[in-house]
């Protein structure tokens, strides 16, 4: 199974990597985004369940570890969907190259650092958290972007998937993808955590009960033998 998954997640990005998505239609924000969510909400989730235990965060990590993967996700989406960094990614391979790399390392951290210990309560409500919280800011840049009465990348027309699209339809299109593929994907990590973690509170509970009837069962038999 974690074989699997880390081809398909290598495979995924080698699709995003290498096609035509940051090669011809570089200049189009919907392209962009469809390679951005390609990276951070199909590829690293699944390379970080296909990576080897002793490359992944274990029970020993620190517990708010999630929470800073969470932080550091939202600085570099929300900084590289700023216009300058954006025009720096679409003018310069090099560049495009280092924000790539950037969004599948924070990635890769708040995906393996969320599912590193789901066994364990704290780490799980933490874990799941930092997926939630990720899902809201994903959900209002997402937004922001779809609803804008204005282009914040540029004025012409660019083409993706061999449709023309003007600047204001290509960022709205591309604030939808956030919106359907990221938002809903850390969305749904966080509630498979989520329900991981209510899993576990019937069995505990049960277990406490158990450990009660049987101690005050003891008492009689005691009684008995005295």
């Amino acid at each position: 199974m974690r074989g699997l998954a880390l081809i398909g997640g290598v495979a995924v990005l080698s699709l995003i990597w290498l096609g035509p998505l940051l090669g011809p239609w570089r200049a189009s924000f919907a392209a962009h985004m469809l390679a951005h969510m390609g990276v951070i909400a199909i590829a690293a989730p699944l390379i970080a369940l296909g990576l080897p235990q002793h490359w992944r965060p274990g029970h020993s990590m620190p517990v708010a570890l999630p929470i800073v993967a969470s932080l550091l996700e939202l600085i570099a989406v929300w900084g590289w969907h700023a216009p300058v960094l954006r025009a720096a990614a679409q003018a310069s391979p090099l560049v495009t190259a280092v924000e790539q790399l950037i969004f599948l390392a924070v990635g890769l951290l708040l995906w393996s650092a969320s599912f590193a210990a789901p066994t364990e309560r704290r780490h799980a409500a933490v874990g799941t958290s930092a997926l939630l919280l990720t899902s809201i800011h994903m959900t209002l840049l997402g937004a922001l972007l779809a609803l804008s009465p204005r282009s914040l990348y540029g004025s012409g027309e660019v083409t993706c998937f061999g449709i023309v699209l003007g600047a204001g339809q290509d960022q709205q299109i591309g604030g939808v993808v956030m919106l359907m593929v990221g938002a809903v994907v850390y969305l749904t990590g966080g509630l498979l955590l989520m329900a991981h973690l209510v899993s576990q509170l019937p069995t505990r509970k049960m277990s406490a009960e158990s450990r009660a009837g049987a101690a005050s069962c003891s008492f009689p038999t005691a009684d008995a033998d005295g």
